[in-house]
């Protein structure tokens, strides 16, 4: 299933949510990459804030609740930077090691949303 939900995703959606949200980069990581990806899984999404985004808790909490709309799930939101920066060595390894780009903003302000594979090639 989690193939096909991901290819359902609503591109141009997100790269307008992305743009709204000085998003640079929208990866997914989590079981929705996976085979136990289940019709009650939540969208595990890992996102790269431009450097002048200062985003404070209740607009972290706006955002989630758009993306939730967005994809029709519920949404576990983490940035890229909380990541890097966790303790949590293990948890760190496995989200970097496996996220999937979904959406990357290229330097020259133009949008490309990309294709996510779940196979190693």
């Amino acid at each position: 299933m989690s193939n096909s939900f991901v290819a359902k995703l609503p591109k141009d959606e997100i790269a307008a949510f992305c743009d709204r949200w000085k998003i640079t980069e929208f990866a997914l990581f989590g079981s929705i990459l996976r085979d136990d990806f289940r019709p009650d899984s939540d969208v595990d999404v890992l996102v790269t804030f431009a450097p002048d985004a200062k985003w404070g808790l209740f607009k972290v909490a706006e955002m989630q609740q758009e993306l939730e709309a967005i994809v029709g799930r519920d949404v576990d939101f983490v940035s890229r930077r909380a990541i890097e920066c966790s303790h949590n060595w293990l948890r760190r390894k496995e989200i970097l090691g496996t996220a999937k780009t979904f959406y990357v903003k290229r330097q020259s302000d133009t949008t490309r949303p990309c294709e996510v594979s779940t196979t190693d090639n």
